[in-house]
């Protein structure tokens, strides 16, 4: 069955940085663009970065650009989401979600369980 396991999140100090991973199991995942996505508590999840598929051509939400890379490896099946310059406010769950339209329409089939990001000194 598809799965998306997301690891790497942790206790961060101000400025550190941080590499989520994304593994992808049951599908290929080249075939797919995958989204990285994060969520406070009790406020709306907010997409973050995503990535095509045949082409690896990288979007960002404009509040995270040149701090947050997302890159993959089709041959190891996972996605990455590199994260440099924490803040405070990047405080969050981080899930990973398959998209069906390289990235253009959202639309997000599949997600994972979410790992957690703290960044506190």
């Amino acid at each position: 069955q598809v799965q998306l396991v997301e690891s790497g999140g942790g206790l961060v100090q101000p400025g550190g940085s941080l590499k989520l991973s994304c593994a992808a199991s049951g599908f290929t995942l080249e075939d797919y663009a995958i989204g990285w996505f994060r969520q406070v508590s009790g406020k709306q999840r907010e997409g973050v970065s995503c990535i095509a598929s045949h082409d690896g051509r990288a979007y960002y939400e404009d509040s995270v650009k040149g701090r947050f890379t997302i890159s993959r490896n089709n041959a190891e099946d996972t996605v990455y989401l590199q994260i440099d310059s924490l803040k405070p406010e990047d405080t969050a769950v981080y899930y990973c979600a398959r998209e069906k339209t390289d990235c253009h329409l959202g639309q997000y089939d599949f997600w994972g369980q979410g790992t957690q990001v703290t960044v506190s000194s």
